[in-house]
């Protein structure tokens, strides 16, 4: 069993396209498949930042349970 890439792998391989994008050296078929890569890549980071971002959006309260972060004028 294959171990997932992490948001780190994602991000490093997504840079990687970018980078050999840039270089602009690459025939057409290749840079349309590294940029459809890439764009796969951007929607699971995405999420992977959306799925983050959901999970700090809430805090434990008295009762250990998970609920909504409520903000304050504090």
């Amino acid at each position: 069993m294959s171990e997932q890439p992490t948001f780190e792998d994602k991000l490093q391989q997504l840079e990687s396209i970018v980078s050999q994008l840039e270089k602009g050296d690459r025939p057409l078929e290749t840079a349309l498949s590294d940029f459809q890569t890439g764009v796969g890549l951007v929607k699971d980071l995405q999420k992977t930042l959306k799925d983050a971002e959901d999970t700090l959006a809430k805090v434990i309260d008295n009762d250990d349970e998970l609920s909504d972060l409520e903000l304050t004028n504090d």
